[in-house]
């Protein structure tokens, strides 16, 4: 069988020419953000409250991009006849993303909730020297971190706020019964006003 010439040129024209009347489904980025995933990896955001420092991100972090300062503060006793007791200030909380490969294990093993991945991708400088982020800057990223997937209807409450929950309940358990004392004990004096009185 005869190969037609330039039958490849014109196959692939035709391509072309099909391509190019169809309409471009290109995002003009700067102009029209992306749609990310919500578990988008684009930078770690601190939560600089729940930080104790314990350094078990810095150390687990196997690129070592990770630095962290702090001092010991005396906090005085919160009853009269207690110790003082001391506890870890965060001086510096500083991420080189020049080094991080994104591997999410400084967000896992923090176990109090201190880091969060952000979408955030818009980070770029022009010396690779300013991609270590400081804690202020972090800071500004954690309100960029989007809200937690809801549960499914039919999963099992987690075990935090089932907790807090029972507390509640006791709490107001007790306070429903100190005021029905309360209101026993008014009532009673209401009714014996003479007792009182000889007494």
């Amino acid at each position: 069988m005869m190969s037609v010439p330039f039958s490849g040129l014109a196959k692939g024209l035709a391509v072309t020419l099909r391509t190019m009347t169809r309409k471009t489904v290109t995002e003009q980025y700067p102009d029209v953000q992306p749609d990310l995933p919500p578990r988008t990896r684009g930078v770690i955001g601190l939560f600089e409250e729940n930080c104790t420092v314990c350094m078990l991100c810095a150390r687990e972090c196997p690129d070592w991009c990770i630095y962290i300062d702090s001092h010991k503060e005396t906090v005085p006793a919160a009853a009269p006849g207690g110790r003082e007791r001391s506890r870890n200030v965060l001086d510096r909380f500083a991420i080189d993303f020049s080094l991080c490969m994104y591997c999410g294990i400084c967000i896992e093993v923090c176990p109090f909730d201190a880091l969060f991945w952000s979408p955030e991708f818009e980070y770029a400088e022009t010396d690779i020297r300013e991609l270590t982020h400081e804690r202020d800057k972090l800071r500004e990223w954690m309100w960029t971190v989007p809200a937690p997937p809801a549960l499914d209807p039919h999963a099992e409450e987690p075990k935090e706020i089932a907790a807090a929950r029972k507390t509640a309940d006791k709490l107001a358990a007790a306070e429903q019964a100190r005021a029905a004392d309360e209101a026993q004990a008014a009532e009673q004096a209401e009714q014996n006003p003479d007792q009182e009185g000889e007494q």
